[in-house]
């Protein structure tokens, strides 16, 4: 990881600890959850909100007004309503992307759920991807979500990511190691 993503990373997570511990005494955990789907949208979706949590022309006072304006207007749960404040008075709103990351990571702690990134040569069935989560979830003791992509380079199989694990059983992988076993024989 570069350093200046490491300390985007490192920000975000003790404001995201932070908020999460707030909104847990507070008990409204489903409120922050249903504020960053909110605020992840329209930054998806808004180049002026991109701009405005990026750009160092704006001062630290145009930011917290804009993004308090921004956050009540989109309802958001008080502690993120704040937050985004402070963030703002602090220059610290560009680490608002990896502060969304974080708080996700540690809803699905607390609710003991993973995802599962999954990456096939053709698009998975409802049926196979039901069977994976399964089986996932059954390995790692946790209630899995797949996030499934599609790769045409694997030509067939999967590359599956649980947390810091991966399981590559795509034939790209198979004829890799074939290939390094040839070169060795050789």
């Amino acid at each position: 990881m570069s350093e200046p993503a490491s300390i985007s990373t490192s920000i975000a997570q003790r404001y995201a600890t932070a908020i999460f511990e707030i909104a847990q005494d507070n008990k409204n955990l489903d409120g922050l959850e249903s504020g960053i789907d909110d605020l992840e949208t329209a930054l998806r979706e808004s180049a002026d909100l991109r701009a405005l949590i990026a750009s160092p022309l704006i001062s630290r006072d145009e930011q917290k007004a804009a993004i308090s304006a921004i956050a009540s207007k989109m309802g958001l749960a008080p502690v993120l309503r704040k937050s985004l404040a402070l963030m703002a008075e602090k220059r610290r709103l560009f680490v608002v992307p990896q502060l969304i990351a974080a708080l996700r990571a540690l809803l699905a702690d607390e609710r003991n759920e993973v995802t599962a990134e999954v990456a096939s040569a053709k698009p998975l069935t409802k049926a196979q991807t039901e069977r994976l989560a399964r089986t996932l979830s059954e390995r790692v003791g946790k209630t899995v979500t797949i996030n499934a992509t599609v790769d045409e380079n694997l030509i067939g199989g999967l590359v599956v990511k649980v947390g810091s694990k991966m399981i590559d059983t795509s034939i790209r992988s198979q004829l890799n190691s074939l290939q390094n076993a040839m070169k060795e024989v050789g």
